[in-house]
């Protein structure tokens, strides 16, 4: 995270604006980001997969490319 938002923290001049930063970087790395152990998902996508059992995203076929 530090290696992330460390430039634009230094910029911030209080604290509530530090704490709001940080939070939304833990909301997009705990929800938004993609993994690669998740099968190339977001873990809110990777949940939604579980329950669902649809994977999300285009499956490459290279059948459909000739």
């Amino acid at each position: 995270m530090k290696d992330e938002i460390r430039n634009e923290i230094k910029t911030l001049s209080s604290f509530d604006a530090v704490k709001a930063k940080i939070d939304d970087w833990f909301d997009y790395y705990n929800n938004d980001r993609y993994q690669w152990d998740l099968l190339k998902l977001s873990p809110r996508e990777y949940y939604q997969y579980l329950q669902t059992g649809v994977y999300p995203l285009p499956v490459y076929d290279p059948e459909k490319r000739k």
